[in-house]
């Protein structure tokens, strides 16, 4: 999930604005090809949807963006069809595991499951990074 959920412009009071919805998968779509620059097809995969699919995500989520940058609206992301992919770990020697994304988040594993060594790391995926420059929500996989 993203770490900020809620935008609005400055200076205008939220019981004053109107408000567009984005969806978790129109913003992991505009992450993928405006953020990232990858093309569709490769977003498709990444989202787990047709590439058709991902357009109309895309092309959903460009217009509700500029409906809102452009008339003064807020943009709240939530909700969608979507699961989140498990997270990944790795202890000191080199074992590796998989959690529900849930669960992780709930409670980081602190001992890994093969060895019982406490040095735990959480593995990032391809093209993110912990720093604020990137920020990663893990990969989504759209639900058809």
């Amino acid at each position: 999930m993203p770490g900020v959920t809620y935008f609005k412009p400055a200076g205008i009071p939220l019981r004053a604005l109107e408000e567009m919805r984005l969806t978790v998968e129109e913003a992991e779509a505009i992450r993928l090809k405006d953020l990232e620059g990858l093309e569709q097809e490769v977003g498709a995969e990444k989202m787990n949807v047709s590439r058709p699919t991902f357009q109309r995500i895309l092309a959903s989520a460009r217009q509700k963006i500029a409906d809102a940058l452009l008339n003064g609206k807020a943009i709240r992301i939530e909700g969608g069809n979507f699961e989140m992919s498990p997270r990944r770990f790795r202890c000191v020697n080199n074992h590796e595991w998989e959690m529900p994304f849930e669960a992780a988040v709930e409670a980081a594993p602190q001992l890994c499951p093969v060895c019982n060594m406490p040095s735990v790391e959480s593995l990032m995926p391809a093209g993110f990074s912990r720093g604020s420059e990137k920020r990663g929500w893990g990969r989504g996989r759209h639900v058809r």
